[in-house]
């Protein structure tokens, strides 16, 4: 089975469509998968709900599907570099599902493992336990929160074999494994495409039965979303 597609924009086609639940990989600006971001927009696909940790800034990563409005529902944990993300929510144009960022990865990770709901103690006592059951263990009040199982995933690996096995780059691997796994589809873009053989066993991230769709991007812009500097003297 060939899993590698020419372009970003075949590699979404037919898969990517109104209206689903999607999970994009990357946290902040590292990890993201860029190219495939750019389909989508370029696709027009429309009233989505985007999982991500974030939503990019304002003119890269997520923030493009935000300014063109094919975002109808966010389901993150930070958006503070996004004015227009802000502007939409406060303007009652963007729905909101705030969830901590460890709850977030947890709902992706459930949701890949086949486990449909988990407990957890954070958000108790907060408006992020509104409307959700709790239950008391061992004297400890938790709320449930349910797994995502998204149409389609979007990630970023650095190196992918022919058959879909991905290794990941440092820090950029972030919630990219839990969000290909819980993915009913899953969409790849890398860096470099090696020949099915070549990455030693030990040395994989996630394994290819969870990858559909493969997208050669050798050149992404990996942009940094703040820079700090100072003086020297």
């Amino acid at each position: 089975m060939n899993k590698v597609y020419p372009s970003a924009a075949e590699a979404i086609r037919g898969v990517v469509k109104d209206g689903q639940l999607i999970a994009v990989g990357g946290f902040g600006l590292c990890g993201i998968p860029e190219a495939l971001i750019d389909a989508v927009r370029d696709a027009g696909i429309k009233n989505l709900t985007a999982i991500s940790n974030n939503a990019g800034i304002d003119d890269f990563g997520l923030g493009k599907l935000l300014q063109t409005r094919q975002i109808r529902k966010m389901i993150s944990s930070y958006v503070g570099e996004n004015k227009e993300f802000e502007r939409q929510y406060l303007a009652g144009e963007l729905e909101l599902e705030f969830t901590p960022q460890g709850t977030l990865a947890e709902k992706l990770r459930a949701g890949g493992a086949g486990i449909p709901a988990f407990f957890t103690k954070t958000g108790v006592g907060t408006i992020v336990a509104d409307g959700k059951e709790l239950r008391e263990f061992d004297g400890e009040t938790y709320v449930m929160e349910r797994s995502l199982v998204p149409d389609v995933a979007l990630v970023k690996a650095d190196i992918a074999d022919r058959s879909g096995n991905l290794r990941f780059n440092l820090t950029a691997r972030n919630f990219n494994p839990a969000a290909a796994m819980a993915g009913k589809i899953c969409i790849v873009e890398v860096e470099r495409i090696v020949p099915t053989g070549e990455l030693a066993p030990d040395d994989i991230h996630l394994p290819g039965i969870y990858v559909h769709r493969i997208v050669h991007n050798p050149t992404p812009e990996k942009r940094i979303e703040k820079r700090t500097t100072r003086d020297r003297k």
